[in-house]
């Protein structure tokens, strides 16, 4: 899925009391929503954005990128003791076929670090908040496109499969998707991509439509991890 793309919260108060509420520098796992029900999650009104079909959101399996780029620990994402797993490598706005990118905005190419600060949680590098901006096409601002981030994070529900090991170890790929599948209502296999770098979990990629609901996506799951199982090396 190399061919399919490497690489790609603050509205106004009222959106954000209404919408809830790799990469480098990278944060930490996500735990469960401990409130709330999937169909509270499904609820979750966003801005809708334009010029485009639906949604990737990747999530990027960190130790497998710290192995590769970063294996000292030099970075924030990758500093020992930080137990990251899963983060967001960014939310990609998806054509049927290929991907609009680098699109003309009247929006600044840079994101002020008031606005990126909220969201190192989710993508735990100012430098890559910055590249998925610039890079993204989805006809909304900036403040609108880190909030449907967020919104498309917080629809997810992590199967405990994809907690951060102690020790590395494998998985089937099948048994990630259905993990995956089972905790989250709506959710089908097609909606569904996992991609691998060297045997290892390099990242999952789960599409949505343009209201954040589960949608299948052919293209996308054609391109993924050929293996049948992957390896999750430890966290660091």
């Amino acid at each position: 899925m190399r061919s399919f793309r490497k690489t790609r919260r603050l509205l106004p108060a009222l959106f954000v009391a209404a919408a809830l509420v790799g990469c480098s520098d990278q944060n930490t796992e996500k735990a469960p929503t401990a409130t709330g029900t999937q169909a509270t999650k499904a609820a979750v009104t966003v801005p809708v954005g334009s010029g485009f079909d639906f949604y990737v959101l990747s999530l990027s399996w960190s130790p497998t990128w710290c192995g590769d780029n970063d294996p000292k620990g030099k970075s924030s994402q990758c500093e020992v003791g930080g137990n990251r797993g899963l983060i967001v490598h960014g939310l990609w706005p998806q054509n049927e076929r290929g991907y609009p990118d680098f699109c003309p905005t009247r929006q600044s190419d840079r994101v002020p670090s008031s606005l990126g600060k909220q969201y190192l949680d989710l993508i735990p590098s100012m430098g890559l908040i910055g590249h998925q901006w610039r890079k993204t096409c989805s006809g909304l601002s900036q403040e609108e496109y880190f909030a449907v981030t967020r919104a498309a994070w917080d629809r997810l529900t992590l199967p405990s499969e994809l907690a951060p090991p102690p020790q590395e170890k494998g998985l089937r790929v099948a048994a990630i998707e259905d993990a995956l599948v089972a905790k989250n209502p709506g959710m089908t296999k097609d909606a569904v991509a996992v991609t691998c770098e060297g045997g290892r979990l390099e990242e999952i990629r789960i599409c949505f439509d343009k209201s954040l609901n589960f949608r299948a996506c052919p293209a996308v799951d054609r391109q993924a991890c050929r293996k049948e199982s992957v390896s999750l090396p430890e966290a660091l």
